[in-house]
């Protein structure tokens, strides 16, 4: 029986306290993961000389714990944090690299472009779903501001490594980035892909997605670092991810779309997903977190709106209510 949720439900993930078990693996020569049961994952890249960090942590708090990490391993500095899209849970840790030699804090203009649109109420509202994820909130310092931006596409040089850093396309956000080590065949995708866990999707770009999905395919990833779930370390585990966002993905926003043109609301667009998409995806990580800012993202979507609706506290709470 698919049902609604239930009314005495908590808010998001206010309810989620339990800590995770954080996983800090290597996945080739120069490539490495940190990843912890269904959080935001961060990846990790040592060159010759220096480090790359990609998706900074909520808060200099838990960046620390990453850091901590890097230096159990190498000394040399962290001279590049790569963003690879503007939310908060992703970037607001990035202050807590300027100690240890970071000069670029990197992203998309797209990215930077939404911070500028966005980034206060991104903040404020991602503070109030997730508040285990924030701790040491009052350690931020403010909004992360990217120090050098790039369209499409970029390089950098670890010694004789290259790191390309690219924008392949819509699909989370309008400003997604990746991280590709093509001698390694090493992928950090962001939330992009996910894998056993739920893509948010309410600032997405639900109709390009499948696309720029498809692009990632192309490159044969033979290791994947997803945005949420754990590592990949086979290039048939880095399909499957892929193939795995691309379901849900399509699930949800075909569903929106054939309700709209029924002509359902909101609640009973909800419930179709919820039809469709529990039988698949209801044990994954953050489902039931997600589910309602995805479904309202795809029916506004299906309704022609193209630019993704601001998420503000306010509203996140509202709508809360509104789908119970």
């Amino acid at each position: 029986m698919i049902t609604m949720q239930p009314a005495g439900a908590a808010f998001a993930s206010t309810a989620d306290v339990e800590p995770k078990r954080i996983t800090f693996e290597q996945l080739s020569a120069h490539a490495w993961a940190y990843t912890a049961e269904g959080d935001p994952n961060s990846g990790v890249i040592i060159g010759k000389d220096s480090c790359v960090v990609i998706d900074a942590t909520a808060t200099p708090l838990l960046a620390r714990d990453l850091i901590a990490r890097i230096r159990a391993i190498t000394d040399k500095p962290i001279k590049h944090v790569v963003l690879t899209h503007y939310h908060a849970v992703r970037v607001l840790g990035a202050s807590a690299y300027s100690g240890e030699g970071a000069t670029e804090i990197i992203a998309s203009r797209a990215t930077r472009e939404l911070i500028v649109e966005r980034g206060q109420a991104d903040m404020d509202s991602e503070i109030g779903r997730f508040p285990r994820l924030f701790a040491g909130a009052e350690t931020i310092p403010g909004l992360t501001w990217p120090t050098l931006t790039f369209e499409r596409s970029m390089t950098l040089h670890l010694g004789d490594l290259e790191v390309q850093v690219q924008q392949p396309g819509m699909g989370h956000t309008r400003g997604d980035t990746i991280v590709w080590l093509p001698e390694e065949k090493v992928l950090f995708s962001g939330d992009l892909v996910e894998f056993e866990s739920a893509a948010y999707t309410g600032d997405a770009h639900l109709g390009a997605w499948p696309e720029t999905l498809r692009k990632l395919r192309a490159l044969g990833p033979e290791k994947l670092v997803p945005g949420r779930g754990r590592a990949l370390g086979t290039a048939a585990e880095a399909q499957k991810a892929i193939d795995y966002t691309a379901r849900f993905i399509s699930a949800l926003y075909d569903t929106a779309v054939s309700a709209v043109r029924d002509g359902a609301d909101l609640k009973e667009t909800m419930r179709r997903v919820r039809a469709r998409m529990d039988p698949e995806f209801s044990h994954v990580f953050i489902y039931e977190h997600c589910l309602p800012f995805d479904v309202s993202r795809a029916f506004d979507e299906a309704h022609g709106v193209e630019h993704p609706v601001i998420w503000t506290a306010e509203r996140d709470r509202a709508m809360w209510e509104a789908l119970r």
